[in-house]
């Protein structure tokens, strides 16, 4: 914690403050010119402190800066470089090189590159250094630039799992305990337009039920950092068949799940494990798609299912507010890049008629 002496009460300097109110001069970080000791009134609350300054970032971004930190420096470190400070120019080789990979790796996007700038921003302030990896530094920027240009900034799209491709799915199913875990999580997350954060993280306990289906309580989700909450309404469905409510009802007591995480890992003998990691979310997605001899498994994944929520509704009539109400989307953007995208494959399916 980096206190200034001159904002320190008077009634702290004069002669006769308790000698635990002083605080101690010494080796810190760059930046950092105190400590409170342990036995300091102060302590706990310095703590805590740093406790509150750690929850700023979701823990999957901290995760992700202290990754790419590592890879910096490495980098670094195999070239003779100076990581920390470093200078400007070395960052603009590295992303050079993030672009262009030496080894026959596949370069990195656009997002991940200004990810990976972030990060070495983010370490340089912490160590208290001004950042090198700033669009203030004019060489850093144009070669940013330029490779925006070259590789393009555009976000691949998930191809959204529709009615009529989960029930294909449905009909492949294997396993009675992983097939009622599998036929949950796939109708709750289409029919909640879920994220697969969501999904993983989704409770018993956040799960209220009523004559007319489920109430769900995402008490966090990725665009609701401070975790102010909002809630899913998932109804009873018209067939039985695909009727989320009924298959999550399901699994709970095939399970059995009582409490804690709802979508637990299941072992080949049917035993239930530990809950599932996002990750995990969309990979059993894409092999679903996969074992479902849909095209291009490639394209699928964990968001596929809130895609096909918007690409069905929208396709059904609902209104952009309706589907937003849904999704928690704050503008209508993504709304209409998920229909455009569903027209234009259609249009391309068209067009191969040879009409």
């Amino acid at each position: 914690m980096s206190l200034d002496p001159e904002i320190l009460p008077p009634e702290a300097a004069q002669a006769g403050a308790p000698p635990s109110t002083q605080l101690a001069v010494v080796s810190r970080p760059a930046g950092v010119l105190f400590e409170i000791l342990p036995g300091d009134p102060l302590y706990e609350t310095d703590r805590k402190n740093e406790e509150y300054r750690k929850a700023s970032q979701a823990k999957a971004t901290q995760r992700a800066y202290n990754s790419d930190w590592r890879h910096f420096a490495q980098w670094c470190a195999q070239r003779r470089l100076i990581s920390l400070p470093a200078h400007p120019d070395t960052v603009g080789l590295y992303i050079t090189y993030l672009a262009s990979p030496e080894n026959g790796e596949k370069p990195l996007k656009a997002a991940t590159i200004s990810r990976r700038l972030t990060s070495i921003s983010t370490q340089h302030a912490k160590a208290g250094f001004d950042s090198p990896a700033t669009m203030n530094h004019r060489r850093l920027r144009e070669t940013l630039q330029g490779i925006r240009r070259v590789i393009g900034t555009g976000q691949a799209r998930k191809k959204p799992l529709t009615r009529d491709r989960i029930v294909k799915i449905l009909g492949i199913l294997d396993g009675p305990i992983a097939a009622a875990r599998d036929k949950a999580l796939l109708l709750i997350g289409f029919a909640g337009a879920l994220r697969r954060s969501e999904l993983a993280a989704m409770k018993v306990e956040d799960i209220a039920w009523h004559r007319k289906g489920i109430t769900i309580n995402l008490p966090r989700s990725k665009t609701d950092q401070e975790a102010m909450g909002r809630e899913i309404e998932i109804l009873f469905g018209v067939h039985d068949l695909t009727c989320p409510v009924m298959a999550l009802e399901n699994w709970l007591k095939i399970g059995p799940v009582t409490e804690g995480l709802v979508f637990r890992s299941v072992g080949q003998a049917g035993k239930i494990g530990k809950g599932l990691h996002p990750n995990s979310v969309g990979r059993l997605v894409k092999d679903l798609v996969r074992k479902a001899k849909i095209a291009t498994p490639q394209f699928y994944g964990g968001h596929s299912l809130r895609a096909g929520f918007v690409t069905e509704a929208s396709a059904n009539g609902a209104t952009n507010n309706e589907i937003m109400k849904q999704t928690g989307h704050t503008t209508e953007n993504m709304v209409r890049r998920y229909a455009r995208a569903d027209r234009e494959d259609k249009q391309a399916a068209e067009s191969r008629l040879g009409l």
